[in-house]
């Protein structure tokens, strides 16, 4: 069983997702599946068997949530310091193709989000940053081509 690193906001993210699956969730499709079978005959009852494989998916990502918290490493990124790229950076890049500046922080898969710029730890980017220190130039294949990147600042808040 190996320790999945997370930030304390992505623990708290993924207590309130199995909060709400076993308060709300889980409590409405129970109703359902009553309801669905008040309608007699189960074998042709579509809004039944909705329901059910609602409950399945539920019950399977409440136990998927479950082990995850059991198993969770939280890491507190405002006591970490550095210049080093890892784990909870937030880090500056510049695109050394366009000087487009681009900044990410790096996170536990479960908190990844590119639209928040919370970048995964087993992302390529992620991965070719680790270890890495300002000043440094990381390369990266991406589906178009390879990008070459400048670490300009290496943050932890």
């Amino acid at each position: 069983m190996s320790k999945i690193p997370m930030t304390a906001d992505g623990f708290v993210r993924l207590e309130d997702e199995l909060k709400h699956l076993k308060s709300v969730e889980r409590p409405a499709i129970i109703r359902a599946i009553a309801e669905a079978r008040e309608h007699g005959d189960l074998s042709e009852n579509a809004e039944y068997h909705a329901a059910r494989e609602r409950q399945s998916f539920i019950e399977g990502r409440v136990m998927e949530l479950e082990d995850k918290i059991s198993r969770a490493e939280i890491i507190d990124v405002s006591k970490l310091s550095g210049k080093q790229v890892k784990f909870g950076a937030t880090v500056t890049l510049i695109d050394e193709d366009t000087e487009e500046k681009a900044v990410y922080q790096i996170v536990g898969e479960d908190e990844a989000d590119i639209k928040l710029k919370r970048l995964a730890i087993t992302a390529p980017l992620a991965r070719a940053l680790v270890g890495k220190s300002v000043g440094d130039s990381v390369e990266v294949s991406t589906p178009g081509g390879s990008k070459s990147y400048e670490i300009s600042k290496v943050v932890f808040k």
